[in-house]
């Protein structure tokens, strides 16, 4: 039986008592330090009823977590207190944090179960709710991000809000601490009602007036185009490759314009601009030389040092990047990155039944069970020797830029700053030798970080997402020759497909076999584009069937 939460009330519901009596899932341990000694954990929520990764992540906390709903805004009605609304996603690292420093500790959990009501939102189940307070934080605070925590009245309205906050004063530099924060904004709730009414008014102004429909403006016509082209060199990193700060996110879509810019105009400048980025990236620490696939984003500007989560839509919209730049040049190291993308899906990424999951988290367990960022990932050249013997260590350590010194943490992680020629020459090694050593060295060194504790995935799999890989797939299989591809396609197609409701409406995200809330716009936009892409590569024409159905439950709805 769970111990009462501190602060709160015990639950009286027999039924809800019951349920999260036997919610607990085989192979998934508790993610809290509150443990008994026989290793369960010694508080347990509501959010141990849902199915979203994320929120199962915090069922444990000692807060007194609400789901997003009509009950917990009822209750912050019938007790008059504020709501806390924190938003985030299952491997975001700055969540964890904040649930280690904040929603772990019992001091800062009680007075959060004794004075608020607490809810906790998975943005990528309900990016409404995401978009709609996102937006009054950047319009509150001039910037946004994850995670993110908002004050409200009863009545859903923000009256304040921020992103990842340390749990007391000093902390982290931070003068003033979430702990002091709920206190204070407590205090002004209850005593300066008229004030918090206004910035709440204000607020939801600001917000209405950002999400107010613009005015039609037709197609673009050839001058914006010329002025997107021209604001991508005035900020164009020479050097480096992308924009000129950091950090930086490998995002496709700029240069798949810059691509078709070239295509159109013959602008030779804006082919440079996207080649390089692409080199670049593709030979940087944000790019996974062992396993495949890109990171989230780079925290330098040399693509070296990555944010380590790996997230299914973005390397959705880089498998297609590579795959225009491919087309447009003709490049076979462009295509050797789609391979190495979408094998990294297919390996890592796919489920039984052919979907293909959300995202994986950026911390990982070290060699002493601590949870680190990135050690999944890094090397030492000890383990490197370990991994492909001592014969091929120097040519991988020099290959791949690793030193006993490391560029992370003492560890290192792996980037091709040289060209293979270059480091084959200085080796005496000839390209075809130093080729088949990359290749054995690679798979060993895969295989080795397989033994590794991997960072924990997040197994959702949501429609819009799969429908972008599922353009990757499809894609790939018409442009590289590769039927296996459209045959990966087809399988997510139709799990997607199996798991619509009678009316044909597609879920959100489908996890454990359940389908979850209904799904968004995007998610039948990217959907049927994908199965546009499968009818285009295969002449099946039941995907083309399947996405004009996709459409007639947009026009019905």
């Amino acid at each position: 039986m769970t111990n009462p939460l501190p602060g709160a009330p015990p639950f009286d519901d027999t039924h809800l008592l019951a349920r999260l009596a036997t919610s607990a899932r085989a192979g998934e341990p508790p993610h809290t330090r509150h443990l008994r000694p026989d290793g369960t954990p010694l508080y347990t929520n509501r959010l141990a009823l849902e199915s979203s990764p994320y929120l199962r992540q915090h069922a444990h906390n000692p807060v007194d977590w609400h789901p997003w709903g009509d009950e917990a805004f009822t209750a912050a009605k019938r007790l008059e207190r504020p709501v806390l609304l924190s938003v985030g996603y299952s491997t975001c690292h700055w969540c964890h944090v904040m649930e280690e420093e904040s929603f772990e500790d019992e001091e800062i959990a009680r007075y959060l179960n004794e004075n608020y009501v607490a809810i906790k939102v998975d943005r990528e189940e309900r990016p409404d709710v995401d978009s709609l307070y996102m937006t009054a934080v950047q319009a509150m605070s001039g910037s946004g991000g994850w995670p993110m925590t908002v004050w409200l009245t009863p009545e859903r309205q923000p009256f304040y809000g921020g992103t990842y906050f340390p749990a007391r004063d000093g902390e982290r530099g931070v003068r003033t601490g979430f702990l002091t924060m709920l206190k204070t904004l407590k205090e002004a709730f209850d005593r300066q009602p008229l004030r918090v009414a206004d910035a709440a008014a204000d607020v939801a102004e600001r917000v209405r007036q950002s999400a107010g429909p613009a005015a039609p403006s037709g197609v673009p016509g050839a001058a914006a185009l010329h002025a997107a082209a021209r604001e991508a060199g005035a900020h164009f990193d020479a050097a480096n490759g992308g924009a000129d700060r950091a950090p930086k996110f490998p995002s496709g879509l700029p240069l798949r314009f810059l691509l078709r810019y070239h295509r159109r105009t013959g602008d030779e400048q804006a082919m440079r601009m996207a080649t390089l980025t692409l080199e670049k990236m593709a030979a940087g620490g944000v790019h996974d030389q062992v396993g495949g696939g890109f990171h989230r984003y780079s925290t330098d500007a040399r693509w070296l040092v990555p944010h380590f989560e790996k997230m299914l839509y973005d390397n959705a919209l880089l498998a297609l990047t590579y795959l225009d730049a491919y087309q447009a040049t003709g490049r076979e190291d462009f295509a050797g990155v789609v391979r190495d993308i979408l094998g990294y899906v297919a390996r890592d990424m796919t489920a039984p039944e052919g979907g293909f999951y959300g995202a994986t988290d950026a911390d990982s367990p070290d060699a002493e069970g601590r949870p680190e960022e990135g050690w999944f990932f890094t090397w030492t050249p000890a383990e490197i020797e370990a991994a492909v013997g001592a014969e091929r260590a120097g040519f991988v350590t020099a290959y791949y830029g690793v030193t006993p010194a490391g560029n992370f943490h003492g560890r290192s992680i792996l980037s091709t700053p040289r060209p293979l020629a270059d480091v084959a020459r200085e080796l005496g090694l000839t390209p075809a030798e130093a080729e088949s050593t990359l290749a054995e060295s690679r798979r060993a060194l895969l295989a080795a970080r397989s033994r590794r504790p991997s960072p924990s995935r997040d197994e959702k799999v949501v429609a819009g997402w799969n429908g972008l890989m599922i353009s990757a797939f499809a894609r790939a299989a018409l442009i590289l020759g590769d039927g296996q591809y459209a045959g990966q396609a087809a399988r997510a197609a139709d799990f997607l497909l199996a798991r619509r409701d009678r009316e044909g409406r597609l879920p959100r995200a489908v996890k454990d076999g359940r389908a979850g809330s209904p799904g968004y716009l995007e998610d039948y936009a990217f959907l049927a584009a994908g199965l546009l892409d499968l009818y285009e590569t295969t002449g099946a024409s039941r995907w083309l069937e399947a996405a004009i159905a996709l459409d007639g439950v947009l026009a019905r709805r």
